[in-house]
């Protein structure tokens, strides 16, 4: 379709013009500007409304734009939490190792001992290696010495700049190069021989007047000096005297790396900051803030992910939680693997004794700081596979105990080992394995001392509420009650070694397993610590209302996380505490959880079978002289022979017709009845003669109870037993022996 357009001139276009003419116009491409008009008014064919922002009937009179954020500038509610503040975020001004008496000790002990180690080294290496190699090097040495000086003397580094005038055909630049050659080759020729000509004379002098041990030592000095001058640059003359770890420099860059791929951070969050980079002992310092959601607890189920990052062993990496911050994490990364490196011998080798009821040396951690161990108020289960060092760990408890001469240790091995054959010397009961020698049941004996400590415990409850409130006025054990002989109330030790043998025993086990649940319950708070040792763990060697009972619980190498989480308790292994990852290079180290407010790792110390036998000498010495041996180490009657008898014994000295007895009346005629059984029991006085009765009969169900007797007109009350209580226990006994 085409449309055609006709032209029609206007009228008042000029005669003869017959063509079309157009006319170009400008396009404005902006708008002319608009007039002002007054505040709010609108513009013709606009119109205004006023909308809400919110259906919320509420947000009615709220206005637009009102800051939510706090002020930048908050002060402190008060001048403490600013000091507070301050204090966290202040840098020490000098290291640990400086400040604490404890660590620079240990850094004088590396310094002589590392540093001796290296003498020693060189020393052996000296006539048989490095010599050897000075004089096969010296020759090399010398011909370098005179090639050298004579490129000196000749001018050689001028040589390639003459060369290069002469191929530029630079006549005058060569000139001038060759003239100051040879004022050069002058200068330093006449210095070289004046240079030989003393060197000569003093050789001479020297080798006509020196005496012959100085002119050997120039011999030696010239030839060493040539012989490192002509020693090859890749084969050192003088070997290293320590093995050169594997250290790398710690950069921010590597930490983020590290960070990412452990999806600790994404694309939008990464980790800042908060303090740089440093040294901190034998290893690095690292501080970061983990992004806005991420935690602590998430960096530790990263841990070996972000060892990996780092190119380190996980065993070098460590976490430690800021208090300030649910995102921040320290790092400190070791050198190299700290769990590794022997804590050393045993303080307690230098110990002339030890106070039971303040915290003892027990190990180190992963970064030589001392940690000092408790067993007051607790017990104590600790857990590892074979030959990680579980004996020797909780034998250095012991060995503690023994140097305190107010503490009763009983100890019980149900391997029987040679680890605690010489505690023998200090212990109020021991016993080893299950098989009976020499005419003692092990396990009978076993039986016996806990029966007889549950009826010491339960005793001990009620005498020390029964104390005056200036004794004891708060109704617990103190450290004069327990070293005061009259009250017979000492802290007590109770030491089972591979309780699982006891345990599973066919015959006493369930009863052994009652009474150890009990102690570890209730003992604690009279002074009476129970600390077992196992290698299985599980609920059938050992069932978890026993483990569950101990408030502290130390795990050496274990075989899998399961069993870790199963010593540790429950839970432990979210927390990061996993024992299986410690490596079977690690003896002696193990996670210490319960005994303070923190869990961590624990290298103990080492104390070997003679090291414990010259502690144990030296306690048995003190004891002595203190008089506190008693029980087997002094050879007094065995708990179970005592205990066997003690029925039969009190029936034999009721009188006919007797049916209620005073107490201490039935322990005098028990002490003329066996005077090696029961004299001791006679000199006590009178109140503790009948606590002594009432112990031992306790294990049987046998109670006291008020007496009357009318003494010289005078009606007197004091504590006895009926002869019907006695002849019902010899039955239920006698009945039990005839059912086995």
């Amino acid at each position: 379709m085409t449309e055609t357009t006709t032209f029609t001139p206007p009228p008042d276009q000029p005669d003869g013009t017959e063509a079309q003419t157009a006319a170009v116009l400008t396009f404005p491409l902006m708008k002319a500007p608009e007039p002002a008009r007054p505040p709010g008014e609108a513009k013709p064919g606009e119109w205004e409304a006023e909308l809400p922002d919110t259906d919320d009937p509420e947000a009615e009179g709220l206005a637009e734009g009102a800051p939510v954020d706090p002020p930048r500038e908050v002060y402190p509610p008060s001048v403490a939490e600013w000091m507070e503040a301050r204090d966290k975020a202040r840098v020490p001004v000098l290291p640990d190792w400086v400040k604490l008496p404890d660590q620079r000790k240990a850094v004088r002990k590396w310094a002589v001992r590392h540093y001796s180690a290296v003498m020693g080294y060189h020393a052996v290496r000296l006539p048989c290696i490095y010599t050897p190699k000075v004089l096969y090097y010296s020759p090399r040495g010398a011909w370098r010495w005179s090639a050298a000086i004579g490129r000196w003397v000749f001018d050689a580094e001028g040589k390639s700049l003459r060369l290069a005038a002469v191929a530029a055909e630079d006549a005058a630049e060569y000139l001038k190069l060759s003239r100051q050659r040879n004022d050069r080759v002058r200068l330093r020729g006449v210095v070289a021989g004046i240079a030989s000509m003393v060197g000569l004379a003093a050789t001479l002098t020297l080798y006509v007047m020196a005496p012959s041990w100085l002119l050997l030592l120039a011999v030696a000095a010239l030839t060493t000096t040539l012989g490192v001058v002509g020693a090859p640059a890749d084969r050192p003359l003088i070997d290293m005297a320590k093995v050169t770890f594997r250290k790398r420099k710690l950069s921010s860059d590597i930490v983020i790396r590290a960070h990412e791929v452990a999806g600790l951070t994404s694309k939008d969050q990464s980790i800042a900051f908060p303090r740089p980079i440093g040294r901190d002992g034998d290893g690095w310092r690292v501080i970061v803030d983990l992004p806005y959601g991420k935690s602590f607890k998430d960096a530790l189920n990263a841990h070996t992910k972000v060892a990996s990052g780092m190119d380190i062993a996980a065993t070098q990496l460590f976490l430690d939680k800021d208090e300030s911050s649910e995102r921040r994490v320290s790092y400190w990364i070791a050198d190299r693997d700290p769990l590794a490196v022997p804590s050393g011998k045993s303080p307690l080798l230098g110990a002339t004794r030890v106070d039971f009821w303040k915290p003892f040396p027990w190990g180190v951690d992963e970064r030589g700081n001392p940690v000092m161990a408790t067993m007051l108020w607790l017990s104590l289960l600790v857990g590892a596979v074979p030959r990680q060092g579980k004996t020797f760990s909780a034998r250095t408890i012991a060995l503690a105990a023994a140097l305190d001469p107010y503490v009763r240790l009983y100890v019980f091995d149900g391997k029987a080992s040679p680890d605690w054959r010489k505690f023998a010397l200090v212990a109020h009961r021991i016993g080893f394995g299950i098989v009976p020698k020499n005419g003692i049941d092990p396990v009978g004996h076993l039986l016996t001392s806990l029966r007889e400590l549950k009826a010491d415990v339960e005793d001990r409850y009620h005498r020390l509420s029964e104390l005056p409130l200036h004794i004891c006025p708060e109704g617990k054990l103190t450290p004069e009650i327990s070293r005061d002989k009259k009250l017979n109330m000492p802290l007590i030790l109770f030491v089972v070694d591979e309780v699982q043998e006891y345990l599973q025993h066919p015959e006493h086990g369930k009863e052994i397993l009652a009474l150890l649940v009990y102690l570890a319950r209730v003992a604690p708070a009279v002074g009476v610590s129970v600390m077992t040792s196992t290698q299985k763990p599980d609920d059938k060697a050992c069932p978890s209302e026993l483990r569950d009972q101990h408030q502290a619980r130390f795990a050496l190498r274990v075989g899998a996380y399961q069993v870790s989480d199963t010593i540790l308790g429950a839970g432990s292994y979210s927390e990061g505490l996993d024992a299986s990852k410690l490596l079977k290079s690690h003896k002696g180290v193990g996670l210490l959880k319960g005994m303070s407010d923190d869990a961590g790792i624990v290298r103990t110390y080492l104390a070997d079978g003679r090291d414990a036998e010259r502690i144990l000498t030296r306690a048995a010495a003190l004891r002595e002289a203190e008089g506190t041996l008693s029980g087997d180490a002094v050879g007094e009657a065995p708990a179970p022979e005592a205990s066997a008898t003690i029925l039969d014994d009190v029936a034999a000295v009721l009188g006919k017709g007797e049916t209620k007895v005073w107490s201490e009346t039935i322990v005098d005629r028990l002490a003329t009845l066996r005077p090696e059984a029961y004299g001791p029991w006679a000199d006590l006085e009178p109140k503790p003669k009948a606590e002594a009765l009432t112990a031992a009969l306790k294990p049987f169900g046998i109670t006291t109870g008020q007496i009357s007797r009318r003494i010289d007109g005078e009606q007197v009350n004091k504590r006895g037993i009926k002869r019907d209580d006695v002849a019902a226990a010899i039955t239920e006994r006698n009945k039990k022996r005839d059912g086995e």
